[in-house]
């Protein structure tokens, strides 16, 4: 009974201890994940390269876009931002973590700020040496499943263009 009672005692001590760190924690990745978007709306190249692990993948809305991040996405975002980076807010995070707190993954709603297309972000991302980095980041356009089929057959037609 003793020991039962120095357990139940340890699981109330920790658990609220474990809320505060995941809290941090998610705090920590928000910060990061508005860093990103802010470091893209500037062109700041390495700011925003400098959020993906060395081996990141951007994940783009076109279906052959799969960028790893070197050379590939380094290469794409140094002549994009040459031109002026991307805008994007961000709203509604949802973030969860691996049972060890060193991994985590997310999802949000980002709205473009040049058309206000509505675009779904995603990804992962990992703590390395205390830092929370993108590992793998998506970009989703978000479409009403009431006009899926129209999306679905303009995409086909333009398929079908670029094959001719």
């Amino acid at each position: 009974m003793k020991k039962i009672c120095i357990i139940l005692s340890l699981c109330l001590f920790i658990s609220p201890v474990m809320a505060q760190d995941q809290s941090a924690d998610e705090a920590a990745i928000i910060v990061v994940l508005d860093d990103f978007h802010d470091a893209a709306a500037k062109a700041d190249k390495d700011r925003y390269l400098g959020h993906f692990t060395e081996n990141g993948v951007f994940l783009g809305t076109d279906e052959w876009e799969r960028w790893p991040l070197k050379p590939e996405f380094t290469e794409y975002v140094g002549k994009r931002f040459e031109a002026g980076g991307w805008s994007y807010h961000s709203e509604k995070k949802k973030i969860d973590f691996s049972k060890n707190g060193n991994v985590a993954w997310f999802d949000e709603t980002s709205i473009s700020n040049r058309n206000d297309s509505r675009y779904r972000g995603s990804g992962v991302l990992e703590k390395i040496d205390g830092t929370w980095k993108v590992a793998q980041y998506v970009l989703s356009v978000l479409v009403y499943n009431e006009v899926a089929g129209d999306v679905g057959k303009i995409i086909a037609a333009e398929k079908a263009k670029r094959q001719e």
